[in-house]
């Protein structure tokens, strides 16, 4: 489809929305990083290009671009419907429950299922927040889960570490956004390798595990994610299998581990049949977070 010659920039940003999300559904784009429909993906390119937050889009849409924003309005759909690249990476921008993080291709697009858990509280195993003093954040990414922490448990002190450099440079800038740097430290280290021997109250980590075939499998979009923040192995659980087998060494008394194992929960129990863990429950998912505690 002509995107340049099927809109005009007169038009008011309510119908710029609806223009986009016409496009979006028309073309069967896949929605998965941070949106599940295209409407809510179109309120958050305007929102993007506004430079306001999705919440406030309300007070703009009676509103016109600018020519200059405009372009950038059509720039931006021109790359999502052609390229199916995900609009956070176009927008250098993403939003995971109400937190609002940059990102690019170096980093998986924040959407972790924990960080529903994280603002709903994780009761009744951490009643009280301010008990949590230490946190690891396994496998972090942009940092997202560790930053979201931070505020959840305000006395705790985090560390976010990822093997990859490119994901710990994106980290490193999300963290200096929230100007977080005297709580949240970040280290190089392939899983446990070298986290040494610190405890902490409670670690959590969104790993790689997309398994074999449904890495070939994966919508065009995903394709843009580095791999490695993807591929969990013939089964998905090659890295889950690590952490299952070291993360109780890594615990204090009456810690817990909150791991997220996406779609794979046949693969889970088929790798860990003797494994019980406490699923935890999120708006969309029953079997994609587990909790195990500090087993003596």
């Amino acid at each position: 489809m002509s995107i340049n010659n099927s809109i005009s920039e007169l038009k008011p940003i309510k119908e710029l929305i609806n223009y986009a999300t016409y496009c979006f559904d028309k073309e069967n784009l896949f929605f998965g990083h941070g949106h599940d429909n295209s409407l809510d993906e179109a309120i958050c390119i305007i929102s993007n290009i506004l430079k306001t937050t999705p919440d406030r889009i309300d007070n703009y849409l009676d509103s016109t671009l600018s020519t200059e924003k405009f372009n950038r309005f059509l720039e931006i759909l021109e790359k999502r419907i052609k390229e199916n690249i995900p609009a956070a990476y176009i927008t250098n921008e993403a939003w995971l429950q109400g937190y609002n993080f940059y990102i690019d291709k170096r980093a998986i697009i924040p959407r972790s299922f924990i960080s529903e858990i994280l603002i709903h509280g994780v009761y009744p195993w951490i009643q009280k927040p301010e008990n949590i003093k230490n946190i690891l954040d396994l496998c972090t990414g942009s940092a997202c889960l560790a930053i979201i922490s931070s505020f959840i448990f305000p006395d705790a002190q985090i560390l976010a570490s990822d093997i990859s450099d490119d994901a710990l440079q994106i980290a490193k800038k999300n963290i200096d956004k929230y100007a977080l740097q005297n709580r949240i430290s970040i280290k190089k280290s392939n899983i446990f390798e070298k986290i040494n021997n610190e405890k902490y109250d409670l670690i959590i980590c969104n790993p790689p595990y997309v398994n074999k075939i449904s890495m070939t499998n994966l919508p065009k979009e995903y394709k843009h994610e580095p791999e490695i923040a993807l591929y969990g192995g013939n089964d998905g659980m090659d890295i889950i299998n690590i952490i299952i087998d070291q993360y109780n060494e890594y615990l204090n008394h009456n810690g817990i581990l909150l791991l997220e194992i996406g779609n794979e929960y046949k693969n889970f129990t088929q790798r860990f049949p003797d494994l019980h863990p406490i699923w935890l429950t999120t708006a969309t998912t029953t079997n994609s977070v587990m909790l195990l505690q500090k087993t003596l």
